[in-house]
């Protein structure tokens, strides 16, 4: 058979006629009856703004969240659902002014966000492109199934509070398959990944994207972040690792490892290098915030300028290593999942311009009266819903005049939106990347791993809370040597104010 008989008999089989057919009409649907209801109803639209948005809201995360079924990407459907909900704050504003200089302001704050993500995910693609992280991963050695899940757990959860959850997952499940065969301890170890990448991004500004949308904007400091959040996530991890090595998975005998490392790629030239200059460059954006109170971003994007002109330096005249270079890492980033977050953010920006978000915030003070209960349902959605707009959905409803820098709303609400991700494997990118990777499917994740991730995520809640009641935290001196730095300057609302130094 030829290859292109291959083809059209691939095609015959996977075409679906109804299904294609019922997704052309529900598009050209929707599409009509919002082209009609704005020209027709425009009057409409603009009495009931607030309908006409919650309802186009909840119509675009329902896309998303039913993504695998609809087959449509959620970057498409966020980036329609943004520009449908501020053509309605249009309709619906005083002027066509005021909803331009709205989504004028929104769209620089979001920018911040953007610009942070392609220069930390390009550099980081550098780094793996030059097999950077076999310099870390190299040195896991041990067999003995109990003592590989403590080590894959902690060097995570450390790798995950520089890295972001999604890269570090990636980065630790390649390393399980060079170092166990494919078997159920290997997922068991995969869950680990997850639940420990997530928990490391919260106690640092660079670990997840939710924690840094707080940085950017203020909510939360450096310095005050690790000291309130770092015991909290380690009893997070702790507690599940302490959990899965009472069963049976981890008390066997070590994994036969004779053929999965039988072949070992060789790494480029500048590889230690690389790997130094890129994690210096990450680990450099909070003291390059406090230096010149500049956003985040303006740090990441000179440490991939620095970086660039690194690895053009060492690969010059190299045309057979042209994908070690940052143009060929700028092809391999995960753009859609930029443009998904800057579709996201957009939208929740134009729910908190039209004033919605602060209702919500004052139905739930009225009816959720203890704030620690509003961030840990925040964290028990975000199992479900991607963590992201809830926690820009917060900042909307929320802001640091209702509750200060540092606060413990802000600290629970990092915490919580991290780490509850991890109790379904659909609720973080690091779940979604390990059940693609692995090809884990949902429920069993659910019977394996998410019993363990709530004890952890409750584990965390209480040790926190007990902490804050007892004064306890690590030392500020400790968690400025980490960072080398002072405490930064934090801009709120456009302005930069210097903070005081923490007793």
């Amino acid at each position: 058979m030829s290859s292109i008989d291959f083809e059209a008999c691939n095609f015959e089989a996977n075409y679906k006629p109804k299904t294609y057919l019922l997704k052309a009409i529900a598009i050209f649907a929707a599409a009509a009856t919002g082209t009609v209801a704005v020209a027709i109803n425009h009057s409409w639209v603009a009495a009931n703004q607030d309908v006409a948005m919650a309802l186009l809201f909840g119509i675009g995360y329902a896309g998303i969240i039913f993504e695998e079924s609809l087959a449509f990407n959620k970057s498409g459907v966020g980036l329609i659902m943004a520009v449908c909900l501020w053509t309605v704050r249009s309709i619906g504003a005083p002027s066509t002014d005021i909803a331009v200089a709205e989504l004028q302001h929104a769209s620089a704050e979001v920018s911040e966000i953007v610009f942070f993500l392609l220069g930390a995910m390009t550099i980081v693609e550098v780094v793996d492109s030059h097999l950077g992280f076999n310099l870390v991963t190299d040195s896991i050695t041990t067999q003995k199934p109990r003592t590989l899940l403590w080590v894959v757990g902690f060097v995570t959860f450390f790798l995950g509070s520089i890295l972001d959850n999604l890269t570090c997952t990636i980065v630790m499940v390649s390393l399980l398959r060079k170092l166990v065969p494919p078997s159920d301890f290997r997922k068991i170890l995969g869950g680990v990944v997850v639940i420990a990448a997530n928990a490391g991004g919260t106690w640092t500004p660079i670990g997840d994207v939710t924690t840094t949308m707080l940085w950017i904007h203020g909510q939360i400091s450096t310095v005050e972040t690790m000291k309130g959040l770092f015991i909290p996530a380690v009893v997070s991890v702790a507690v599940p690792l302490a959990l899965l090595s009472l069963t049976s998975e981890a008390s066997g005998d070590g994994p036969d490892t004779s053929n999965v490392m039988a072949s070992k790629q060789m790494a480029p030239r500048g590889q230690l290098i690389v790997f130094f200059v890129g994690f210096g460059a990450l680990i450099f954006v909070p003291v390059f915030k406090s230096l010149t109170g500049l956003p985040p971003y303006m740090g990441m994007l000179l440490g991939l300028g620095v970086l660039w002109m690194l690895t053009d330096t060492i690969h010059c005249g190299e045309s057979q290593r042209q994908r070690l270079k940052v143009p060929q890492a700028l092809s391999r980033i995960d753009t859609q999942g930029a443009l998904f977050f800057l579709g996201i953010l957009l939208s929740v920006s134009s729910l908190e311009a039209a004033g919605i978000l602060r209702e919500l915030a004052n139905y739930l003070d009225a009816h959720i009266p203890n704030i620690e209960l509003t961030a840990i349902s925040i964290g028990i959605v975000s199992a479900i819903i991607d963590n992201v707009p809830l926690v820009a959905a917060a900042m909307g409803m929320y802001d640091v005049a209702s509750f200060p820098q540092d606060s413990e709303f802000w600290q629970l609400v990092v915490y919580c939106a991290g780490t509850g991700g991890s109790m379904l494997v659909i609720g973080s990118a690091a779940g979604v990347a390990f059940m693609g990777m692995e090809k884990v499917d949902f429920f069993w994740y659910f019977r394996k791993v998410s019993g363990f991730a709530f004890a952890g995520y409750a584990a965390g809640i209480a040790a926190y809370l007990a902490a804050q009641n007892l004064h306890i935290s690590i030392p500020t001196t400790v968690a400025q040597i980490v960072i080398c730095l002072p405490q930064p300057v934090t801009r709120f609302n456009g302005r930069r104010r210097k903070q005081e130094p923490a007793q």
